[in-house]
């Protein structure tokens, strides 16, 4: 039987490229979830004036082609600026692996979302959003489910941690399921706040516990 990974892939698995948490990140980027079997966050440093992506890293739970990928991708975005990293397609990143076995082309297309996910969150905190939406509570809705919930491995919209959403003249008050001294209380109301208040419309975000 013919092993189904490539050398380039098992070199990335191995040895993978720019492996790591960032510390305040220019932008951040989370996709999948642990429960499905694979995710990867991407973190950026961005040049503000040339908008090159000096710095990039990636933290990966998963499978040999999650961590390649995740890899491979971290190495094409750099040094390019945020447009050109727009444009990395799962297709590439494949070719550049030389091939993934076809039931695990996801694990491609999850790290160029956390890619894009991540530019995505620096272009909206440094206001270069073009397309100005604005936002509703299905925005916020989707918004959440990048916000996981740890004692559960999945985010907090499946789990019905979140069990009100209001947006109000640029106010976001969101109710959570979960008492305010929880252990991952605050972790997850960090989670929030990082995902809401970037929105371009979004003037104030109240995350609410029960009591």
């Amino acid at each position: 039987m013919k092993f189904p990974y490539t050398e380039k892939v098992l070199e990335h698995f191995k040895n993978p490229r720019n492996v790591g948490k960032m510390e305040n990140p220019d932008g951040k980027g989370l996709e999948g979830s642990p429960a499905c079997g694979d995710m990867v966050a991407v973190y950026l440093q961005v040049n503000p004036d040339t908008q090159i992506i000096e710095d990039i890293k990636f933290e990966s739970y998963g499978c040999a082609s999650n961590i390649a990928t995740a890899s491979i991708i971290t190495e094409l975005a750099k040094g390019k600026t945020i447009d050109e990293a727009k444009k990395i397609s799962w297709q590439e990143a494949t070719e550049e692996l030389g091939g993934l076995p076809p039931v695990k082309a996801h694990c491609s297309v999850l790290a160029v979302e956390g890619l894009r996910a991540a530019i995505r969150d620096y272009e909206e905190k440094h206001g270069l959003v073009t397309e100005q939406e604005p936002t509703t509570v299905d925005v916020i809705r989707s918004r959440l489910k990048h916000v996981m919930n740890p004692m559960a491995g999945l985010d907090i919209v499946r789990t019905e941690l979140v069990t009100k959403m209001e947006i109000n003249d640029g106010v976001v008050r969101i109710l959570l399921d979960l008492p305010s001294n929880h252990q991952f209380a605050a972790n997850i109301k960090e989670e929030v706040l990082e995902k809401i208040e970037s929105l371009w419309d979004v003037k104030e975000v109240n995350v609410v516990f029960t009591e």
